[in-house]
């Protein structure tokens, strides 16, 4: 059974989309076709909060048309889970959160985790998803390798050479067995020095993208053969009578007026 996916980069520009494509593309099922995508009408980078929230708007007529395009299932490409949930409101394909995937997969690694993410903001806002996703004392801590991502797309050695020491410092402070990889873009950039022969970590490292996408294609099986439907009586809920008629409204004004961030 085919399946197509489309992993959708949370960003405002196209500089990250072949780095995914090169180190998630050959974990694809024979039959999955994936395709790695980005926003527009949004600021490149997701590393402070305001842009997160701006990029949010984007992401969610991504998804929609995603599904309007005939996708399966989609995957939003960064560890923040940017939209997520408010996602799954409006679409009945699956919407995967690498951060939850990674949560869900990695009691398959190890007995605990932490994660390993890429600059200080993002640790707190991490450690806290953690708490609400019910990890309890599974993820025994949080931890940054101190780069911005703009900054590691041009030094992928350097970023490689640090997730390979800091992620067994990490793991041994906070006594973990695992390290689940904070950032889609560390990940992709620790895989590629894997690809291209680099020794790898002491500790098992969960790749974000990579759960995402085995969750992906799971949840598409699934829903193409009747056995995925999310529920709409509660969180999911969508807008229905007058609220559907206002929602269309939204999104229409939304798409005449999207902002122009490429100056």
């Amino acid at each position: 059974m085919s399946r197509r996916i489309n992993f959708i980069n949370p960003f405002g520009s196209s500089v990250y989309d072949e780095l995914i494509k090169k180190t998630l593309g050959h974990f694809c099922a024979a039959d999955t076709v994936m395709e790695v995508t980005h926003l527009d009408a949004c600021p490149p980078d997701i590393d402070f909060f305001y842009s997160k929230h701006m990029i949010e708007q984007s992401l969610y007529e991504s998804v929609m048309v995603s599904e309007e395009q005939g996708y399966d299932a989609v995957i939003v490409g960064c560890l923040y889970d940017p939209g997520v949930r408010v996602a799954r409101e409006l679409v009945d394909i699956p919407v995967i959160g690498p951060l939850e995937a990674s949560f869900q997969m990695a009691a398959y690694y190890g007995h605990s985790t932490m994660v390993l993410t890429d600059h200080r903001k993002a640790v707190p806002y991490l450690y806290d998803e953690a708490q609400r996703n019910g990890q309890g004392n599974s993820v025994r801590g949080v931890d940054a390798i101190d780069w911005f991502v703009k900054d590691m797309i041009n030094d992928r050695a350097a970023v490689a050479r640090d997730v390979v020491k800091l992620s067994r410092e990490a793991a041994n402070r906070f006594g973990a067995e695992t390290v689940i990889m904070g950032c889609t873009i560390i990940a992709a950039i620790y895989q590629e020095y894997l690809m291209d022969g680099g020794e790898p970590s002491e500790v098992p490292i969960i790749n974000p993208n990579l759960m995402a996408l085995k969750m992906a294609e799971g949840l598409a099986d699934l829903k193409q053969k009747g056995g995925y439907f999310i529920a709409r009586q509660g969180y999911y809920m969508k807008p229905t009578g007058h609220f559907a008629d206002e929602f269309a409204r939204a999104r229409k004004v939304w798409n005449s007026n999207k902002p122009d961030f490429s100056a």
